[in-house]
């Protein structure tokens, strides 16, 4: 899915990672905007990659539990911006904030996900 939207990670930092999607054919829905799904591929996706570095990936892994999105702003060009950040790392759970920008900077989309932790066996 990361490959097919074209999704590239950007920046890592102590607290946060940042990735990009540009706004094309294959993330536009009918009306020529964004896709509120592809919005929450790109969420997952940064919430996902972000909580499992958090792990000892020899012992552990996370897989998303829930997710949500409000789709503040539509976009219909350009490339969006998300980072993620973590609200709560817990032994069982993860919950991360991730923001969605457009082109200027303007807040598009917000999103939480709550990762579960599990053993590997």
């Amino acid at each position: 899915m990361t490959d097919f939207l074209d999704i590239k990670f950007t920046k890592i930092g102590n607290d946060f990672l940042e990735a990009t999607m540009p706004v094309t054919s294959k993330t536009k829905q009918p009306l020529g905007l964004l896709h509120g799904g592809a919005n929450v591929v790109l969420a997952e996706t940064l919430g996902s990659v972000a909580s499992n570095q958090t792990l000892d990936q020899k012992k552990q892994f996370c897989v998303g539990l829930e997710i949500n999105a409000n789709h503040l702003k539509s976009v219909k060009e350009g490339l969006v911006r998300g980072i993620t950040k973590p609200i709560h790392l817990g032994k069982k759970t993860q919950v991360w904030e991730i923001k969605i920008y457009n082109d200027k900077e303007e807040l598009s989309c917000i999103s939480r996900i709550t990762m579960a932790i599990m053993d590997r066996k």
